[in-house]
């Protein structure tokens, strides 16, 4: 019923298959093509468990659906369920009007309805040029071979030296990884401060204060600009642009993505940089839906058309997808999309979570002190009056769904000194 082409996005993938199943998907109706060579699993595993000294994630431990408590998809609950896994497969040319896929096998597909569920692919410092950035022991995190090689590099350079240029998601969690693992970590990132893209300045001063605390060293305001190796290849030192020259052993990158859209540029609508879709994630294309980074849909909350990159809205895009596949075929309706913005990390001990969007005027309350035994503080937004974000550090199962609620809803409140004083109590009774 549907083929997934391109690249990695595997791990969100499974959901739909999940949801197929659920909605009573017959033998032979549906396959899954995958590049990797292994079934669908839980991505962001990779940068986080799969790294750890002690106790380390490995397959079949992580397969979808465990990330979001559900149950765990073998490779034998596929051929139970007659889905296909076309692993190990590569697609490099999609015919929408004619409904083929083409492998880099030569291999032919054709479909009836397409699931385009491709993610994103990294930006690598090659693309930019950037010298000596294709020596050994610079690494990417995308899948799970790229984490293969890392956990090789870090048997190798025991208490080694490792660099992490990129102050986003990859970079913090890979920080507290390879710190964890008792390399001497320096992190580079061109920003004020880390998460730019969420975090205020308040919310980033205390992670950079507690990585700072657990011996990581960061370095602001500058970018990796050479690479210098040894004989064997190997990287040994990053120039940056300010003239500092770092030692490195291992050298991770994490400085974005960008949506792999290219298989289908001039065949389908695009929009903010993905593929354009409705609230089912029906593309411009009949029969074909586009889910995850990839898409560009109307976020019903904010009456405004986005491109979300994260896991939560992969899986449920993926399900709304499939949902909607399901009842056009009998004639049937379900309710639109709507998505609340959610993101969440983990590295240490922390573990925090934002709901909503992250404009407006900014509120932080608690104990961010990085200093702290049980550090516990979060963040409110607030525009035209009303909450419309949240953030919380450390916060129980119960304060994450308050905080959810609050950035649903958008209560208007009297004026940031109220959210200030009153701090968490705010969310928690709404």
């Amino acid at each position: 019923m549907f083929y997934r082409g391109e690249r990695p996005s595997v791990h969100f993938i499974g959901y739909a298959a999940r949801e197929f199943a659920k909605q009573g998907v017959k033998p032979g109706e549906l396959a899954i093509i995958s590049k990797e060579a292994v079934a669908p699993y839980e991505r962001p595993a990779l940068s986080k468990a799969y790294l750890f000294p002690e106790s380390p994630a490995r397959l079949p431990g992580f397969h979808a659906c465990v990330g979001s408590g559900g149950e765990r998809l073998l490779p034998e609950w596929y051929k139970e369920k007659g889905i296909e896994l076309i692993l190990s497969t590569e697609i490099v040319k999609a015919d929408l009007a004619g409904k083929t896929l083409v492998s880099a096998a030569g291999e032919s597909f054709k479909y009836q309805i397409l699931i385009i569920a491709t993610g994103s692919t990294v930006i690598r410092l090659s693309d930019f040029g950037v010298q000596g950035a294709d020596a050994k022991n610079i690494f990417y995190l995308r899948e799970i071979d790229d984490a293969d090689e890392l956990v090789e590099a870090i048997k190798a350079k025991k208490n080694g030296k490792a660099v992490i240029v990129g102050g986003g998601y990859i970079g913090l969690e890979l920080g507290a990884a390879l710190r964890i693992n008792n390399l001497e970590v320096t992190m580079v990132y061109p920003e004020p401060w880390c998460m730019p893209r969420l975090f205020t300045s308040g919310i980033a001063a205390f992670y950079e204060g507690y990585y700072a605390n657990k011996g990581v060293k960061i370095i602001k305001g500058t970018v990796a600009v050479g690479f210098s190796a040894n004989e064997n290849g190997e990287v040994t030192e990053v120039k940056l642009k300010d003239g500092t020259v770092l030692e490195a052993d291992i050298v991770v990158v994490g400085v974005g993505g960008r949506p792999l859209t290219t298989l289908f540029k001039g065949q389908v609508e695009e929009q903010k940089g993905g593929i354009k879709t409705d609230a089912f994630f029906k593309t411009s294309v009949p029969d074909v839906y586009a889910v995850g980074d990839v898409a560009t849909f109307p976020l019903k909350l904010y009456n405004e058309d986005r491109r979300v990159e994260h896991v939560d809205h992969a899986r449920k895009s993926a399900e709304q997808a499939v949902k909607a596949i399901k009842a056009s075929e009998e004639g049937k309706t379900i309710e639109e999309y709507d998505y609340l913005p959610y993101f969440y990390s983990r590295s240490f001990d922390l573990s925090w979570q934002f709901y909503g969007d992250n404009v407006g005027d900014t509120v932080l309350f608690g104990d961010n002190n990085p200093a702290s035994p049980k550090p516990k503080f979060g963040t409110y937004w607030i525009k035209d009056g009303k909450v419309v974000g949240a953030f919380l550090e450390s916060g129980t199962p119960e304060e994450n769904k308050a905080i959810a609620k609050v950035a649903r809803i958008k209560p208007p409140v009297d004026g940031l000194d109220q959210l200030k004083s009153e701090g968490l109590a705010f969310a928690s009774k709404i």
